[in-house]
């Protein structure tokens, strides 16, 4: 009897053993297939939440930068940052200077309050689309000077402020803020 017993023990014993053994090998199964297989719709719903959200904060970013208003400048923050954060151009960096009558537009302490006036956007057109030339001084290079920045020099060579950036493009500035006098500037015609 205990013979009997015994063998019918040790079968049972296997089957609950390869019974338990399937179970394991189909969970990690389902497991390493919800990691590495296909997104599910649950990888869309969180996309679709990621970019709803993304949306929401663009509105709200919308919703703050109304202008005019008042700028307290944090640690960090440049002219151009700001001018993107307000007016989605960080041309309109000039904007914000000239309502402030900052005299080094370089040059802003964190804690101080800028004037974000109401301007329009500034969209500098592509050099491509550029047809009337400004009046402009004849020399092919430019020695620089004493209190000169790239601003400075386009506008007395080119009649545009905004063409600094095709000064430093034809010298290769790798810093266009720091020009040193006596550097001698290719201005490209």
């Amino acid at each position: 009897m205990w013979k009997n017993i015994s063998s019918s023990l040790k079968s049972t014993e296997s089957y609950i053993s390869m019974a338990l053994g399937i179970i394991v090998v189909v969970l990690v199964g389902m497991l390493a297939f919800n990691f590495l297989g296909p997104k599910t719709d649950k990888g869309k719903v969180s996309e679709q939440a990621a970019k709803t959200e993304n949306q929401s904060e663009r509105k709200e970013a919308v919703l703050v930068n109304v202008v005019p208003t008042i700028h307290k400048v944090k640690r960090g923050e440049t002219l151009w940052m700001i001018a993107e954060r307000y007016y989605h151009s960080g041309y309109n960096w000039i904007t914000i200077a000239k309502a402030n009558n900052l005299s080094d537009p370089g040059i802003i302490h964190s804690d101080l309050e800028l004037k974000i006036p109401d301007a329009d956007v500034i969209i500098p057109a592509p050099e491509e689309e550029i047809t009337e030339k400004p009046a402009v001084i004849e020399p092919q290079s430019y020695t620089v000077v004493k209190g000169d920045t790239l601003w400075k020099i386009a506008v007395k060579s080119y009649g545009d402020g905004f063409a600094w950036t095709r000064i430093a493009k034809a010298n290769n500035l790798s810093d266009p803020g720091l020009i040193h006098p006596g550097n001698v500037l290719t201005l490209p015609r």
